[in-house]
């Protein structure tokens, strides 16, 4: 039977937010620079608080690089939906959906178990049309996976 998904993108891919990440990254740089540089050039403080200054400044730009860490990784074995503070692995046949609907902060993962994983990594934030391709993309891999495994005899 000849594939009639010739838009199915090339395995493995990752899907995240490119332009949102990129403005996290930078953010974090220029925060953590930012905050250091006025702790260094403050006068009268002493180690200690300058000190304080540069972990204060670690630890803002440590979130705003946990905030750009989502991404949604699809290869032949199946799918790694990685979100701010967990990674999930996800077998094909463990994804029933891919939901992306108007409003909705992030795709969402149907799962065979009942529940609903979000996945952060396809988001509609700065980039909608973006995120829509991707939902796409991978709610045609899912389909095409979930359909090549209906196919596989069983013995």
């Amino acid at each position: 039977m000849p594939d009639t998904t010739p838009d199915l993108p090339a395995l493995p891919v990752t899907f995240r937010p490119g332009r949102t990440r990129a403005v996290l990254t930078v953010l974090a740089v220029l925060t953590f620079a930012a905050i250091t540089a006025v702790g260094m050039l403050l006068d009268g403080l002493g180690t200690g608080e300058r000190l304080s200054f540069a972990l204060t400044a670690l630890l803002l730009a440590g979130v705003l690089f946990l905030l750009a860490r989502p991404r949604v990784t699809a290869d032949e074995a199946g799918v790694t939906v990685v979100n701010l503070t967990t990674k999930r692995r996800l077998a094909w046949a463990e994804i029933i959906r891919v939901n992306l609907r108007q409003g909705d902060p992030w795709a969402f993962l149907d799962l065979s178990d009942g529940t609903s994983l979000p996945a952060l990594g396809i988001q509609p934030g700065i980039a909608k049309q973006r995120a829509i391709q991707d939902a796409r993309a991978l709610r045609a891999l899912v389909e095409a996976r979930s359909a090549a495994a209906d196919e596989t005899p069983r013995g």
